[in-house]
């Protein structure tokens, strides 16, 4: 018995097997410790795949002139773009190709499952989402009972559809943009016309520089009351500024004995230099077909200074008018994204004359655009109106043109959802006189004002297209002081429309959208150069503006 008891004290005493024991249960949470990590390190090195497979396939889906990006900028409402939820799993799918069925429990599509694709159009904005949740088999710790790891990710992608944007190009057309295009001290196209222009000769014999443009006989010049220089009773202003300039001395050098008025030879060097000249006898009782027989005139006049022609700002706004639409045509990303309407207005705008189309390249419109300086105040298109400057009116019928002029406008989301622009270009010089069409008598003041003033007919009509949702743009081309100043004619006209410019800027400004991130809505361009840059700008700015606002 004592024996025995010895044994046991001595076993009890003896730690020579300790180590082994302890080795033995440590083995079990140190292997579990090392197959943990070595299966998370693969399950998350699969995530990592997953994910960069969503990342591609929500990017991807919406990228532009994708399939899902080109069928959302067609949609007409907000909704589900399918397909580009179908090219996210597709996209998806191949990249993780091998990984199926390993990872992934099929549907009945056999497609990864439980996986998402969700595309959705809201306004201009697409969104983009792809969610993935997927079993990663494990190796070591099955050991614990442990079968898999599950992991999941998701990824969003965004991007903005190309808008779709009406511009509504309000043109002032009336007696002031018919002046010459460039001017100077010594030259330009003002001095030009001033010495082959006999318009008003009594009332400006320095020359005016007003193409006057009226066809009829005798409805602003006279050969007895303001012209001192037989014209056969019409304005001719309008008419020599589109022969050949060249063409047109030697018809006056044609008549002898030389006439003492109006048109002096002012080409330095030249042995008639200083020297008066008339037109023919002959060509002056058949005016005015006898000199379209003599010479034949241009429709537009697009360069300042060449033989052909005398530009006249109209020649250089439907210049720029027509560059405009070419960069319209180059910024268009989808089909139909722009509608460019042109709407010449006087008392009126004419929205007949080139209305809002996808179109805008198109023969019919570049000729509209680029023979604008024939739409001057003609007393002849009663849809124009004649005699005075009524910008307030006009863009109460752009108002009108626009939706009905009732309620907000679109926002560009589609094509059915248009968000309108409209581009006022003018010298800003309202005159609210009036003039019947055709010939007939002058009613109203003839003594400028300005836009906002309250005794115009919509004196607030720029508030009321912006708070419609309306864009307005302006173009300021600078009115030009009269000089010299005829105080007797037409009830001192000269100095009201002098003492009236400088308040013509701040009513322009105001009457434009307020400025925003990219910029003033309100631009000036007094040379052919300046207002083609300003046009030109005035349409990056909306394209800008349009993508900031939505």
């Amino acid at each position: 018995m004592r024996s025995l008891s010895r044994l046991l004290n001595r076993f009890r005493r003896d730690q020579r097997g300790n180590i082994a024991v302890i080795f033995a249960v440590a083995t079990i949470p140190l292997i579990s410790a090392v197959g943990f990590a070595i299966d998370y390190s693969e399950a998350t090195r699969i995530r990592a795949k997953l994910q960069s497979a969503a990342d591609a396939a929500a990017v991807a889906s919406i990228s532009q002139n994708s399939a899902g990006w080109l069928q959302a900028s067609t949609m007409t409402s907000n909704g589900t773009v399918t397909a580009a939820q179908t090219a996210a799993m597709n996209i998806f799918n191949g990249n993780i190709n091998g990984m199926i069925p390993t990872l992934f429990t099929l549907n009945t599509s056999g497609n990864p499952s439980p996986t998402a694709f969700v595309v959705t159009k809201t306004g201009a904005n697409l969104t983009a989402t792809v969610t993935f949740s997927a079993n990663v088999p494990v190796t070591f710790l099955k050991v614990i009972g442990q079968s898999q790891f599950t992991v999941t990710g998701s990824s969003s992608a965004n991007s903005s559809l190309p808008l779709y944007l009406d511009f509504y190009l309000t043109l002032d057309v009336s007696g002031s943009m018919g002046l010459p295009s460039t001017s100077s001290p010594n030259g330009g196209e003002a001095a030009r016309m001033q010495y082959v222009n006999p318009d008003n000769y009594r009332q400006y014999p320095t020359g005016c520089t007003l193409a006057c443009h009226f066809p009829q006989q005798n409805s602003a010049c006279t050969d007895t009351g303001t012209q001192g220089y037989p014209t056969n009773g019409y304005c001719l202003g309008y008419m020599i500024s589109r022969v050949s300039q060249s063409g047109f001395w030697n018809l006056l050098q044609q008549q002898s004995p030389q006439g003492t008025y109006p048109f002096q030879d002012h080409t330095p060097g030249s042995s008639t230099f200083g020297k008066y000249f008339q037109l023919p006898s002959t060509l002056v009782s058949g005016l005015p077909n006898s000199l379209n027989n003599k010479l034949t005139p241009v429709t537009s006049c697009p360069t300042a200074g060449t033989d052909a022609c005398i530009q006249l700002r109209l020649d250089a706004v439907g210049m720029a008018v027509t560059q405009l639409l070419s960069l319209a045509n180059t910024k268009q990303i989808i089909n139909n994204q722009f509608r460019v309407g042109l709407y010449p207005f006087i008392e009126h705008a004419d929205t007949s004359y080139a209305p809002l189309t996808t179109s805008y390249t198109g023969a019919m419109m570049t000729s509209a655009a680029s023979n604008l300086a024939q739409e001057l105040d003609t007393n002849t298109n009663s849809n124009l109106g004649s005699g005075g400057t009524h910008i307030d009116v006009a863009l109460n019928d752009i108002n009108k043109a626009i939706n009905n002029g009732t309620g907000n406008v679109g926002n560009g989301s589609s094509s059915t959802n248009t968000l309108p622009y409209v581009f006022l270009v003018t010298d800003g010089a309202q005159d609210p006189q009036m003039k019947v069409v055709p010939n007939g008598g002058w009613s109203g003041s003839n003594h400028a004002v300005t836009l906002d003033n309250a005794s115009n007919s919509f004196p607030g009509i720029c508030t009321t297209l912006k708070n419609r949702g309306i864009m307005v743009s302006v173009l300021n081309i600078p009115y030009q002081p009269i000089n010299p100043v005829n105080s007797s004619f037409a009830n001192d006209e000269d100095d009201f429309a002098n003492n009236n410019i400088p308040n013509i800027k701040n009513s322009l400004q105001t009457c434009a959208s307020p400025p925003d991130a990219a910029g003033s809505y309100y631009y000036e361009g007094n040379t052919p150069a300046e207002i083609n840059t300003a046009l030109q700008a005035m349409f990056n700015h909306a394209l800008v503006t349009a993508h900031i606002t939505n």
